[in-house]
């Protein structure tokens, strides 16, 4: 298995972490480990599968006490393949950044909010108030408005499609990753049974073994011997409590995991109801609610078609009726009233009147104007008379 790659088959990964028992033993670290307050080991291999029993007691018997750079690395295999996959584990959950999709949702409320079905109901006076900010029958603002925050949704509902897909992928690869915690976890149950094996063997049987030789031979040598295995046991002791530490981080991770595929399901099961649900009932409310409004419209039309009909046929009705009278007034009537007769008739005599007045006077302006003239000649011709006689 490729070290960069911490998913593989549960069987191949197995075989592959249980391959390599002892690590690498030509790279000893150069720190040892640090100590630790000894524990009472837990007895794993009355309790692991029957299967991975046998594969147990196989490496038990690999193991050898005496090979000090082999106790030192027991195990450390395994606890470097975990290290590589919680890292991945991590990398992978700071990629995927779920606030981003809380961010869409939130979007997505707040344009279902800007207008809401229930706003374009009949009887709310300030209905173009509250949606537009002042007061409008415009029907085509009204549709405007949808359309464009229709169009706003439509571009939400792509994002929540796309970020569905993104989670759904994640879930695949986060059960993926729960089998492969899982394999580690039994692997690391394997080495604890094995050297658990060996350090109850080490502890009662080989190492009361070389006391009694030594005892026997009373060789200094041999209870050095003895020591030294004391120690060897002490190491593999501490390795085993190492290595139940990382069966620790396995059996944290599996819960973890599953929290994160859980979040993750929500979250599908909430974009799924915004598309499948919120949505298309959304848009289907706000149509019922704008063909309410077309009728509401019609209907204010049709009204007012009536109104003004009505006012037109009353006041031609009215104009008819005058007219009519007006006509049968003028129609009793003669061409020339009496009284205008009567006017005339005086204003006639007067006129004849004024001039009989008028030529009587010039008969007597000229009588004595004749008159006038006739002592005028007279007195010319006795004047003429007058010179003559001188």
């Amino acid at each position: 298995m490729s070290e960069n790659n911490p998913i593989q088959k549960s069987g191949d990964l197995l075989d592959d972490i249980l391959a390599n028992p002892f690590g690498d033993q030509l790279e000893l670290a150069k720190n040892p480990a640090p100590q630790t307050n000894e524990a009472k080991p837990v007895k794993l291999i009355d309790v692991i599968p029957e299967e991975n029993r046998a594969k147990a007691y196989q490496l038990a018997e690999q193991i050898d006490p005496t090979n000090h750079q082999a106790m030192i690395l027991y195990g450390t295999q395994a606890q470097g393949k975990l290290l590589s996959f919680s890292s991945a584990m991590l990398e992978h959950v700071q990629k995927k950044d779920v606030g981003e999709i809380g961010e869409i949702i939130s979007d997505l409320m707040k344009r279902l909010d800007e207008v809401n079905p229930d706003e374009l109901k009949d009887g709310k006076p300030s209905l173009f108030a509250r949606m537009f900010g002042k007061i409008s029958g415009s029907l085509q603002e009204v549709l405007s408005k949808y359309q464009k925050t229709g169009a706003q949704i439509d571009r939400i509902s792509v994002k929540l499609d796309r970020s569905k897909n993104v989670l759904l992928s994640d879930i695949k690869l986060l059960e993926q990753l729960y089998e492969t915690n899982k394999e580690y976890f039994h692997a690391l149950n394997i080495y604890i049974a094995a050297g658990e094996i060996k350090l109850d063997e080490i502890q009662t049987k080989t190492i009361p073994h070389l006391k009694k030789a030594a005892e026997a031979a009373n060789d200094q040598m041999k209870f050095q011997e003895v020591n030294d295995m004391i120690q060897c046991a002490d190491r593999l002791d501490k390795r085993l409590h190492d290595l139940k530490l990382s069966r620790e981080i396995t059996i944290q991770s599996a819960p973890q995991i599953r929290l994160i595929q859980n979040t993750n399901q929500a979250l599908v099961e909430k974009i799924q109801s915004s598309i499948m649900t919120a949505i298309p009932l959304w848009k289907n409310q706000v149509a019922i609610a704008l063909t309410l409004i077309r009728q509401r419209h019609a209907v204010e039309a049709q009204k007012q078609v009536s109104k003004t009909t009505n006012e037109l046929l009353l006041k031609n009705a009215e104009m008819l009726k005058t007219n009519t009278i007006e006509t049968a007034k003028e129609n009793e009537r003669g061409l020339v009233d009496i009284e205008t007769l009567k006017k005339t008739q005086e204003s006639l005599i007067t006129t004849l009147e004024e001039t009989m007045r008028i030529q009587e006077e010039g008969r007597h302006k000229r009588r004595l104007a004749e008159q006038e003239l006739a002592n005028m000649e007279n007195d010319l011709r006795l004047k003429l008379l007058e010179i003559k006689g001188k």
